[in-house]
């Protein structure tokens, strides 16, 4: 099975990236695929090699507690990858862990894909195995991560919301989200998801 991948970064679309290594390119599924730079240089990819009786899929990650966490998703009921890597989209792990910790439901249910039912299987599935993984002791700053809308956005649509949440999740400022949310929206269209809003502003803000 493969680990990780260390080669150079060839592109990068809007939900996979390609990575050479010795002359052979892999297409990776990334949940941020814009954190990703095309460049020269090499890049290790933290991969989870997925095997299905129709497919053979490659998962990547920019860090290891990424693919840690994307695993433990997958062992919860009803979590595929597609939805684990949309809840990588949502939200950073430390995020993501420590809602679970503290029981967070409404948090959980903010991630694409999480419905209240799943959100109680991940706290159910997912408490006692974190902390057997290592992410037992976690920061207090996790409520700022959740912080309300501001009240510049009452006028909004519930994707620009939670587009705007989903950045905050991922440690974007109010200015940056601020600077990138407009244009983002200008491109993918007044009736765009929340998913597909913030993959537009990520591509301005990586790109920064």
């Amino acid at each position: 099975m493969i680990d990780y991948l260390r080669g150079r970064v060839t592109r990068v679309e809007q939900d996979y990236i390609v990575v050479e290594v010795q002359g052979i390119g892999y297409r990776v599924f990334c949940a941020n695929p814009f954190a990703f730079r095309e460049n020269e240089q090499e890049t290790i990819v933290y991969i989870h090699h997925h095997v299905r009786e129709d497919a053979v899929q490659l998962f990547g990650f920019g860090s290891r507690e990424e693919q840690s966490v994307f695993r433990l998703l997958l062992e919860v009921s009803g979590i595929g990858p597609r939805i684990a890597l949309g809840v990588l989209a949502g939200g950073r792990p430390e995020a993501l862990v420590a809602a679970i910790h503290r029981e967070d439901l409404g948090y959980l249910t903010r991630l694409p894909g999480i419905g209240k039912k799943t959100a109680q299987r991940m706290l159910l599935e997912l408490k006692d195995k974190l902390k057997d993984d290592g992410w037992a002791a976690l920061p207090d700053d996790w409520r700022e991560i959740q912080r309300e809308t501001a009240p510049q956005d009452a006028g909004q649509s519930a994707a620009w919301r939670e587009a705007k949440e989903a950045l905050a999740a991922l440690g974007f400022t109010e200015a940056e989200i601020a600077a990138a949310l407009p244009a983002a929206r200008e491109e993918a269209g007044e009736d765009a998801g929340a998913e597909t809003l913030m993959k537009a502003a990520l591509k301005r803000l990586y790109r920064a």
